[in-house]
């Protein structure tokens, strides 16, 4: 009888081991996207956004069953990256080429310039509160350095963090008191402080991968975070101290960016470059971003 329960005890603990290793799955057709392929969020009504569609400088939407078209072409100059819902009509769009912060009406299919800004590099990725404060990653991939902008509700720029690495993922906390971004090139993911007026302070170090890189990066409601491996071709879930706590495995290697959607805020979709297409996989909870976006519906 021991034995028997040995035995089982064994094997319940060998099926555990394999209900934790995941990979995605596909989700939109294959080279559909450019080697920019970007973006992605989810709006209210579950369908899918994600830049450079069969062209840099546009974006598509995806319905649920990862069907794609055209939704609009960004002016003449600019370059989609990262894509941030503010309400359930409006998304912001960083533009890298540009040096913009887009604002996008998704009933007018209206596309405006929020906030320019010289000085930027190449804004790539964007984090936005309740309240509408955006903070946007902006890498200098030639000199290998970054830093980070606050952009307020009405679209005034302000550096907030300076003399980084190459600065790439970017979210918040669900407490919006911490702001997190990750250095592709150097491999660090930083915390910071935040307080209500966009300031940042207390930075520090919660980990550092040994190789491959990082790209985009989002909060689950626990505060977990879920970590692009550019190249690697995986997304790691690390806690908010900074622990690994389990990776997925993707088709695709050049993951590069995440957002939350589905029924219950836990479906992933995530960006792969060499692939040009969308993968998908479960996540064991729901998205910071995709709360959000329930609170905004629930405000209509």
């Amino acid at each position: 009888m021991k034995k028997f329960a040995y035995s089982l005890f064994i094997t319940l603990l060998f099926l555990s081991t394999i209900s934790i290793a995941q990979t995605s799955k596909k989700f939109s057709a294959e080279g559909e996207f450019t080697a920019n392929c970007e973006g992605p969020a989810v709006d209210s009504e579950g369908n899918v956004y994600a830049v450079n569609f069969a062209r840099d400088g546009t974006i598509a939407q995806m319905n649920k069953k990862g069907k794609s078209g055209f939704f609009v072409t960004l002016p003449k100059g600019s370059t989609g990256n990262g894509i941030r819902f503010a309400d359930k009509n409006t998304f912001f769009v960083a533009d890298f080429t540009g040096h913009n912060v887009l604002k996008v009406d998704l009933i007018t299919k209206n596309v405006t310039v929020f906030a320019n800004e010289p000085r930027m590099n190449q804004p790539n990725d964007l984090a936005i509160t309740k309240s509408g404060n955006i903070f946007c990653s902006d890498p200098n991939w030639k000199e290998g350095t970054g830093q980070i902008w606050h952009v307020s509700p009405q679209g005034k720029t302000r550096l907030v963090a300076e003399k980084m690495g190459t600065t790439n993922g970017i979210d918040i906390s669900p407490d919006e008191k911490t702001l997190y971004v990750n250095e592709s090139v150097q491999r660090n993911v930083w915390a910071f402080d935040l307080a209500a007026d966009g300031t940042l302070s207390n930075k520090r170090l919660i980990h550092n991968f040994a190789d491959g890189g990082m790209d985009g990066m989002r909060c689950d409601i626990l505060g977990n975070l879920y970590i692009a491996r550019h190249g690697k071709g995986e997304v790691a879930v690390l806690s908010p101290e900074g622990k690994v706590l389990h990776t997925i495995t993707t088709i695709g290697k050049k993951v590069s960016n995440i957002c939350f959607g589905g029924k219950n805020g836990k479906t992933c979709y995530i960006t792969l470059q060499d692939r040009g297409c969308l993968e998908t996989f479960k996540a064991q909870t729901a998205g910071r971003e995709w709360q959000m976006m329930e609170g905004f519906t629930a405000k209509k």
